[in-house]
């Protein structure tokens, strides 16, 4: 009778590498594009009403596409999934780079895999973010977590930063800025191919093995329930900052340029990747809940005074505060939903946890677009950490008795 082949450690490792570099060739076409995004549209005559229901498609194609993959993604190779994903990347790409019309605009944003986030919301999130827990151990997992977090920050943050070069080209070159812009978007598309490469060499260890096959929820529904409808809250203040809207406040409340923009960008994106490894450390002392909790509130406090100060200056001094503390809770919410499921519940506990999260995010770009129309008041950066920090609340008194196993551990070893 044939037996299964168990994957060894170093192939499991060696997947974890693999899926950390896509998540960084991610992040910075991601980043890249979510700068320009606004500015890209706007060149094209559409009002911000009008990009707000392009990033509004975006995040509603990305919950149903997470949806679909945890429903159906058990009846498919983990590979095959995330090859698919990759090659309808390079669509999006191509589509955004060679048309202007916008309701394929519209069409292909909600179909395809573009983000207009500063955080991953694509249907690779939930496969990759259930395959990761597999290739480290439970002490280890928060770090990896961690380190997976720090990528997608730091290239993204750099992502940001690139998104100055059509500016450039458009000084030093015949090319008008359409053009230039549209560079971007092919730039997405040959991530795709990246991507696409990468995940063609994951070894077979990516298949799980034995009782870790993927599963539909089962005994960890009811957790899991919970942990969504909270995570839906902080998701839905998310939606009126989202990376696009965030640069478009900036374009509309300041006068920035692209370039500037992006540059600023890029130093919120650099401090909030760094702060991914602080979290794992702070995890390890007063664990994942109270981590999230207490990173993530006062970096809320800091997007409201953003809002509420006159000068440039003071603004951009608040939103790298924010960057400093706004992304701990990351790795910690991710190790955290992959810690009190089962293993083989751990692709659908990850898209459903995600999928609520990018339902939620995907109204507010539409009504954030409708006031800064009207205004350039800060008041979608208002809204969005008053709704943050009523999540934090509810998170902590919820939640901050029900342990993963490596804290129930260290409590029964003191």
């Amino acid at each position: 009778m044939e037996t299964e082949q168990r994957p060894t450690r170093r192939s499991q490792t060696a997947d974890g590498v693999r899926l950390t570099v896509t998540r960084g060739i991610r992040g910075f076409v991601d980043g890249t594009v979510a700068v320009v995004l606004g500015a890209y549209l706007k060149l094209l005559g559409y009002s911000n009403f009008d990009v707000g229901v392009v990033v509004t498609a975006m995040l509603l194609g990305s919950a149903a596409l997470t949806l679909a993959t945890g429903v159906y993604g058990h009846r498919l190779t983990r590979r095959v999934i995330l090859l698919c994903g990759s090659g309808l990347m390079f669509v999006t790409g191509v589509t955004y780079a060679t048309t202007t019309v916008f309701v394929v605009l519209v069409i292909v944003g909600a179909v395809g895999t573009m983000n207009p986030s500063s955080g991953d919301v694509s249907v690779f999130l939930p496969m990759e973010q259930s395959l990761l827990p597999a290739t480290v151990s439970n002490e280890q997992r928060t770090a990896m977590f961690a380190r997976y977090a720090f990528i997608g920050s730091i290239f993204g943050a750099v992502g940001s930063l690139a998104a100055g070069v059509p500016d450039w080209v458009v000084h030093h070159t015949s090319i008008d800025r359409a053009t230039a812009l549209r560079g971007v978007f092919a730039a997405y598309a040959v991530g795709g191919v990246g991507t696409f490469l990468i995940y063609s060499s994951l070894t077979p260890a990516i298949e799980a093995v034995g009782s870790a096959r993927p599963a539909p929820l089962g005994e960890s529904r009811r957790i899991v329930y919970k942990l969504a409808a909270v995570f839906s809250i902080d998701a839905l203040g998310g939606g009126f900052v989202v990376q696009s809207f965030l640069a478009l406040w900036l374009y509309e409340r300041f006068d920035l340029s692209v370039a500037v923009a992006g540059a600023l960008l890029f130093w919120t994106g650099v401090c909030s990747a760094f702060s991914a490894f602080v979290s794992a450390r702070i995890a390890r002392r007063v664990g994942l809940i109270r981590t999230m909790v207490f990173t993530h509130l006062p970096a809320q406090v800091f997007l409201i005074c953003a809002a509420l100060v006159p000068s440039l200056g003071w603004a951009v001094a608040f939103l790298i505060a924010r960057s400093l503390l706004s992304a701990m809770d990351v790795p910690a919410r991710n190790s955290y939903v992959m810690a009190v499921v089962s293993p083989a519940e751990r692709a659908a506990a990850a898209s459903v946890t995600n999928v609520p999260r990018s339902l939620a995010s995907a109204l507010p770009p539409l009504a954030a677009g409708w006031m800064l129309d009207r205004s350039s008041f800060g008041w979608p950066l208002i809204i969005a950490g008053s709704l943050k920090i009523t999540y934090d609340l509810l998170l902590l008194a919820m939640f901050r008795n029900v342990r993963p196993p490596e804290e129930q551990n260290r409590a029964h070893s003191t």
